[in-house]
């Protein structure tokens, strides 16, 4: 099945600045890819080249079949797309807005956008410019998805908003991906991502550092302490790879990706080490492992 989006050794600099390193993902259909990073990671240079607004210096991107480069007119009619701060007319009032978009799309158009601000509880016969953030995001949200695009990108979409507005984003994200079209949220909310992701994607710097199923992500990967029976000594790192090494007096932490089923077995009654114990790890942890640039990694970092 061909992915709904493919990158294969995406690179892209500004100056002496790189804004994306050798990226490469391909991302099915019917699923939620949150794309996660610190602000300057990279995503929305990604997503601009998505979009077709700037091209790669090198590798090829594609969007439902089409290439990037060549056919950005072509994908950013046929996709949804919310900001962080999605360009309204102000002067226009929901409705009205609803009713002149209507006219680049099929004639199911209005109907689907009424019942979406209807259900976004959203104000009619108010100007777009007097209406709250949250308001206007759902709007912005509804004409975004009132198509039945096979693809949302929502680049920082609850970025500022009060709860129960990114209650809803969130839901509505799930709601589409049940319906078997695809999501890409970029952001840096780590706990809203990890209740409606799939899949997973961590950019660093410009550099992709891993991409994979969350659930698989968060049951490959724990959370290792020990107790060293000296301050001073040195133990032996656990068997799988080591993302991340943190001491504090005499409690070791690690972050291991792939940890041994039988890795208790590395540490005996000789090796200084005791009180052992492994846990899931959460995504802000293996986030964190990944990304923190003052963290301790005995090991190469996962790729």
């Amino acid at each position: 099945m061909e992915s709904v989006i493919s990158l294969k050794s995406v690179s892209k600099r500004f100056g002496q600045t790189i804004a994306l390193e050798d990226v490469s993902i391909d991302i099915p259909a019917g699923v939620v890819f949150a794309l996660l990073g610190e602000n300057g990671a990279g995503k929305t240079t990604l997503i601009r080249i998505l979009t077709g607004f700037l091209n790669p210096d090198s590798g090829d991107a594609t969007v439902l079949g089409h290439p990037c480069d060549k056919a950005g007119l072509s994908i950013r009619q046929a996709i949804g797309y919310v900001s962080d701060s999605p360009a309204l007319y102000e002067w226009m009032r929901p409705e009205e807005i609803g009713w002149f978009t209507s006219a680049f799309y099929d004639q199911g158009f209005l109907q689907r956008y009424q019942q979406l601000i209807v259900d976004f509880d959203v104000p009619g016969g108010v100007r777009l410019k007097n209406l709250s953030k949250g308001q206007r995001a759902k709007v912005a949200l509804a004409l975004a998805t009132a198509h039945d695009p096979q693809l949302l990108i929502l680049d920082e979409p609850t970025s500022g908003l009060d709860p129960m507005v990114r209650r809803q984003f969130l839901e509505s994200m799930v709601d589409r991906a049940a319906l078997g079209r695809t999501v890409l949220l970029s952001s840096h909310q780590i706990n809203e991502v990890e209740r409606v992701a799939d899949w997973i994607g961590i950019l660093h710097q410009g550099h992709l550092k891993l991409v994979e199923p969350l659930d698989e992500l968060r049951s490959s990967t724990s959370i290792v302490t020990a107790t060293l029976d000296d301050s001073c000594a040195v133990a032996a790192l656990p068997a799988g790879k080591v993302l991340m090494e943190s001491k504090n007096g005499r409690q070791l932490r690690w972050v291991v990706k792939g940890l041994s089923d039988d890795w208790k077995n590395s540490y005996g009654e000789d090796s200084g080490v005791t009180n052992l114990s492994a846990v899931p790890a959460t995504l802000e942890e293996i986030f964190v492992a990944v990304c923190d640039s003052r963290a301790s990694r005995p090991q190469i970092e996962v790729s």
